[in-house]
């Protein structure tokens, strides 16, 4: 499904594009799958009714994991994704060793419902199983068919050592390959699309190898706005401490989001 022979064609590129670009590194492939096989697919969503673990720090905002059990093409895109061909292509554009996990732990099919947003955060680091996996990218293949500016949702990119912002634009059939790391922050803010239009995609995680922790494992990381609440910044500030706790009597959440 995924336009492999187009992706190779212009690598160089991609590669340029995704180690120059700013605030860090991102990249954007649009005409990233089969116009007609994304479509059909698409048409094949369904409403989803499983809300995501990011409690106060999201809103309407539904997910399921194993996405490829929906039908055919939602396998091939899984195994398109997974493949050591895109695999090839991500270290190459990136100039590290980097893999797709092939269990996509944390990653699937996000969907948006009405006043749907996503508080800037920082991913966590290292895989919830195998853990001297370290993050590395964040796939983000957006499914918003005839998608607007006024719909808002657009992905929101931010350097939280520099402080520098971009608001990067999600319409259907546009890869985005963002960087993951300490200072990699990114959301988005209240959605408006129109009623029974929901912004969707499919996020997918790719890791590189270490030998030993080069940071401090985390989990996610929330930067609420200025403009919210005493509790919700308060809660931000000790969710990591909280989740580890909890990780650790009753096992991660993440780690059996598969």
């Amino acid at each position: 499904m995924i336009h492999f022979d187009k992706l190779e064609e212009n690598i160089e590129e991609f590669r340029i594009k995704y180690l120059t670009n700013q605030p860090f590194s991102y990249l954007i492939i649009d005409d990233f799958c089969d116009e007609d096989k994304l479509q059909k697919l698409r048409s094949q969503i369904p409403e989803l009714n499983n809300k995501s673990r990011d409690y106060m720090f999201a809103n309407n905002k539904f997910e399921k994991s194993n996405y490829k059990e929906l039908g055919p093409l939602f396998d091939e895109l899984y195994n398109d994704l997974k493949s050591d061909r895109f695999n090839k292509f991500l270290s190459y554009i990136s100039a590290k060793e980097v893999f797709v996990d092939p269990k996509n732990h944390g990653g699937g099919l996000h969907q948006g419902k009405k006043n749907s947003f996503l508080d800037m955060h920082l991913d966590f680091n290292y895989h919830p199983i195998n853990k001297n996996w370290f993050r590395q990218m964040n796939l983000l293949l957006y499914l918003n068919t005839d998608w607007k500016e006024e719909y808002q949702g657009h992905l929101k990119i931010e350097d939280l050592r520099s402080g520098v912002k971009k608001e990067l634009a999600v319409p259907f059939n546009r890869l985005i390959i963002q960087e993951c790391g300490r200072h990699t922050l990114h959301g988005y803010d209240l959605t408006s699309f129109p009623e029974g239009n929901f912004r969707t995609s499919v996020a997918t995680y790719a890791y590189t190898l270490h030998k030993t922790h080069m940071e401090t494992p985390r989990t996610t990381d929330w930067f609420p706005g200025e403009d919210s609440s005493k509790i919700k910044k308060l809660v931000a500030q000790n969710f990591d401490f909280a989740v580890k706790i909890k990780n650790k009597l009753f096992g991660s959440g993440t780690a059996k989001n598969q």
